[in-house]
């Protein structure tokens, strides 16, 4: 199941419509601008992919144009592991899940973020 991110009245969300909002969210605070699109979808029990489209700073977009793909990767996953701990906790509070593991990474020439959570394996209910 993957949810597009879409502006719904509060509450009245899905985790994964708050997921993809609150990414956005983050990275026009840290950012400057947010993407215009994000998609959250589960890749199994454990582990939550997000797609960000047109992620990319103005600046990011015309290194990528000049052929400088691997300074925008190199400075953008420096950002991103400087706020890191914002991203994990947000994801935290609505998933309502430990993560794990966090990675970031990106495609200049896609002019897309990936943000990946790994969330601590939940153990199984013991029977009565």
């Amino acid at each position: 199941m993957e949810e597009s991110q879409t502006v719904s009245p509060p509450g009245s969300q899905s985790p994964l419509a708050a997921v993809a909002n609150a990414l956005v969210a983050l990275h026009k605070e840290h950012f400057g601008r947010g993407p215009t699109k994000a998609r959250a979808e589960f890749a199994g029990p454990d582990m939550l992919l997000c797609s960000l489209s047109d992620a990319l700073l103005p600046a990011e977009r015309k290194l990528t144009e000049l052929g400088l793909q691997e300074q925008v990767r190199h400075s953008r996953i420096s950002f991103q592991a400087a706020v890191s701990a914002e991203f994990v906790t947000a994801i935290e509070q609505i998933v309502q899940r430990e993560v794990m593991a966090f990675a970031s990474a990106v495609d200049p020439d896609s002019n897309m973020v990936f943000e990946v959570f790994q969330f601590k394996r939940r153990e199984p209910l013991a029977s009565a």
